[in-house]
């Protein structure tokens, strides 16, 4: 092989892996192109995702809402109750006193 036949073999060698990698860029890029419609579904599965996160945060602010609102509650009930069971000793330290004085009226006559 003489060197006009060497330059010639390298030369259409090279071409030949040029158009193979050029087809392969082509092919690569024409599988992975995102269509039009496939953008819109994107949109809208973005779009779907921020309407939830923000439906998910009105939940979350209206639970605590409700839960301050429940503790509010059974604080003003714990209230009430140590209120009642301290007027409920009362009438029962009351009733005592009252038994005692009867019984002290009725064993006299």
């Amino acid at each position: 092989m003489n060197r006009n036949e060497f330059i010639i073999a390298t030369t259409i060698i090279l071409f030949a892996a040029f158009v193979l990698g050029w087809l392969a860029s082509w092919l690569i890029l024409r599988l992975s192109r995102v269509t039009p419609t496939q953008m819109d579904e994107l949109d809208n599965m973005a779009q779907k995702l921020h309407d939830a996160e923000a439906e998910r945060a009105r939940a979350i602010r209206v639970l605590e809402l409700r839960e301050a609102q429940l503790i509010e509650d059974l604080g003003k009930s714990n209230n009430e109750v140590q209120l009642l069971k301290g007027h409920l000793r009362d009438s029962q330290s009351e009733i005592e006193e009252l038994r005692t004085y009867i019984d002290r009226q009725l064993g006299r006559r």
